[in-house]
């Protein structure tokens, strides 16, 4: 990875991220930060991190926003099609993203408004492909939004005339609308069509909340109609709502239509029992989903607590399925959850006795085939209880728990304290392991995986630090649904965090990173110093190791007790030596963190902290 910061400063290389979701190489990628009005110009290349399941190359830089804020960034590069994604420090799902927020070309532009104070992480990518190259990336602050405008009106069998310009309310993301109020009876469809040549257009429809705009469903490709959009809406309850007509990029402008008419009759629902399997077939005469696309509905009665599986088999086109209550609410739904390609599979625990309707369509608008089967599988097994310190021998079988994606696995419950630290190791030479983390409560709900963190081929480890009291489950499991076989479990109490120590401006301590260390966010290791500083006041960091790449950064809590980085380094003095020149913002107390650049690594080092000269 290699960057030039230009405008203003910004710091090297800081802590890895841990997005484990994220589908990132096995060696996790370093983060710089990036400050609102800098502008770096950086490059992707063969040493930079690659992205598993969709082969992309990424940079990562941290960046901090206040609620509310607005910002802007942009992507330009020649070499590859750029790609901007912003995730929420920790998280897996992308809050933001963007590949053509400038129109033609293959720069990107992302406006972002942040939902709360805190640290975010941004992904400058390719959009697919693994060239790379020389890019430029900026980010500036955007000006408050302008007020919003009193919405016009629309009616059954209307036709309103508009244009997107640069003068209309934009959304939290920059982009334009234009907005129009509509009024419903429960339960009253409506067909809305939005046809524009200039740009991609987008629908929505919501209800308006005060000033917030809360949307209900949206569409932005409407089945045959090229790059137009028609959506499909039932309105849930009487009342008035609004439809925004917009643009696919926050840069679409010019003329566009949005039509208003009735909406076609709900999709008749045939009768299907648990343990039924049926050949169906979606063709033009069906009915239509909400976005418009080709749909057979079926009808089952359930009871409380009763675990059922949905497959949708299909050879000529890729299965889409999704379960609602009898009240259309959405409870689930899937498109690639099967053992196999273009396959659905749906695995859910029913919340009450009473009717569910089930949705069977293409992930796009498609006819063709299809087997539909609803089955009734058995609970997971509970969970059994495993003690800190102990390891279990296990076997993984057709006969174990499955999850939604076809992986058998088996789990092992724990009781745990916030903030304390624990580790999982499993280890398997019949298949590729993968550990995952959740709360005990409900439906499992992964909070932290891990398939390579010993990187020694088949074999994981998971480090986790518990972020409240309770009890946890740890799943074990074979990477792929096809892994069968031995395994071992291995449970560890790494007790809590280890407090820093306190160090002397002008002194230089020695100390060795071990496996008892405290961890970062992935997994490396590090110690903490504390130290007292004036306002002003300008430090020189050196630390320096033979033994691991060396980083070195300092920071401050904050009131919710997360770390705030504001400063870093990792090979200013050497390629595996670190050097950091930092001025305290403010009097207070400061945390300096000497860690390893990588998750694993351990040994000796030496830290020095002086007054700059």
């Amino acid at each position: 990875m290699r960057r030039q910061t230009i405008l203003a400063a910004v710091s090297a290389l800081a802590l890895f991220s841990a997005v484990p979701a994220l589908a990132q190489s096995a060696d996790a990628p370093p983060v710089a930060t990036l400050d609102v009005g800098s502008e770096v110009q950086g490059a992707l290349t063969a040493d930079d991190a690659v992205g598993v399941e969709d082969d992309y190359r990424y940079d990562v830089y941290r960046f901090r926003a206040t609620a509310g804020q607005r910002l802007e960034f942009t992507l330009r590069a020649e070499a590859f099609d750029a790609y901007l994604a912003v995730y929420e420090d920790g998280l897996d799902e992308a809050l933001a993203t963007d590949d053509d927020g400038l129109g033609d070309g293959t720069d990107a532009r992302l406006r972002f408004t942040a939902p709360k104070d805190g640290d975010y992480l941004l992904h400058a990518r390719t959009l697919s492909g693994l060239e790379g190259g020389d890019y430029t990336l900026t980010l500036t602050e955007r000006p408050p939004a302008a007020p919003v405008p009193e919405p016009g009106t629309i009616a059954l069998g209307q036709t309103r005339d508009g244009t997107l310009a640069d003068d209309d309310a934009e959304t939290d993301e920059g982009g334009h609308y234009d907005a129009y109020v509509f009024t419903a009876e429960a339960g009253q469809r409506f067909t809305f069509d939005l046809v524009s040549d200039a740009f991609d257009p987008v629908v929505r429809v919501g209800r308006m909340e005060g000033e917030v705009f809360t949307e209900l469903a949206m569409n932005d490709d409407g089945p045959d109609i090229e790059l137009n959009s028609r959506l499909i809406f039932t309105a849930p309850e009487a009342g008035s709502y609004v439809v925004r007509a917009t643009s696919l990029s926050d840069s679409g402008a010019g003329d566009y239509k949005l039509s208003l008419s009735e909406g076609p009759a709900p999709i008749a629902a045939t009768a299907i029992a648990i343990g039924d399997t049926v050949e169906g077939e979606l063709s033009e005469s069906d009915g239509r989903s909400a976005d418009g696309y080709a749909a057979d509905r079926y009808r089952f009665e359930g009871r409380e607590g009763q675990r059922i599986r949905i497959d949708m088999t299909a050879s000529d086109f890729d299965s889409y399925l999704e379960l609602f209550d009898d009240a259309e609410t959405s409870l689930a739904s899937d498109d690639d959850g099967g053992p196999e390609g273009l396959n659905a599979r749906i695995n859910f625990t029913l919340p009450r006795t009473g009717s569910y309707l089930i949705q069977a369509r293409g992930f796009s608008d498609a006819t063709g085939d299809y087997t539909l089967k609803l089955s009734e599988i058995e609970p997971d097994r509970p969970p059994q209880p495993l003690a800190f310190g102990a390891t279990v021998q296990g076997e993984i079988g057709e006969t174990d728990n499955e999850d939604g994606d076809g992986r058998h696995f088996e789990a092992y419950s724990f009781t745990a304290s916030e903030g304390q630290r624990i580790r999982a190791i499993m280890r398997s030479g019949d298949f590729d392991t993968y550990l995952q983390i959740g709360k005990a409560e409900g439906d499992f709900a992964m909070l932290g995986s891990d398939d390579d963190g010993l990187s020694e081929g088949t074999d994981s480890r998971l480090d986790f630090a518990i972020p409240e009291d309770g009890t946890y489950v740890v799943r074990a499991s074979p990477l792929g649904s096809e892994g069968k076989g031995l395994y071992s479990l291995e449970l560890i109490d790494r007790g809590p965090q280890p407090k820093p120590g306190s160090l002397l401006v002008g002194s230089t301590a020695r100390g060795t990173l071990t496996e008892t260390d405290a961890t970062a966010a992935d997994n490396s290791f590090y110690d903490a110093y504390r130290v007292t500083l004036k306002e002003d006041e300008e430090l020189v960091l050196t630390m320096v190791s033979n033994e691991f790449d060396s980083v070195v950064f300092v920071g401050r809590d904050q009131e919710d007790g997360e770390f705030e980085v504001l400063g870093s380094d990792d090979d200013s003095l050497s390629d595996t030596h670190a050097k950091l020149e930092w001025k305290a913002p403010a009097d207070g107390t400061y945390e300096i963190r000497a860690g390893s650049f990588a998750q694993g690594q351990t040994g000796s080092y030496a830290l020095t902290v002086e007054k700059k000269p």
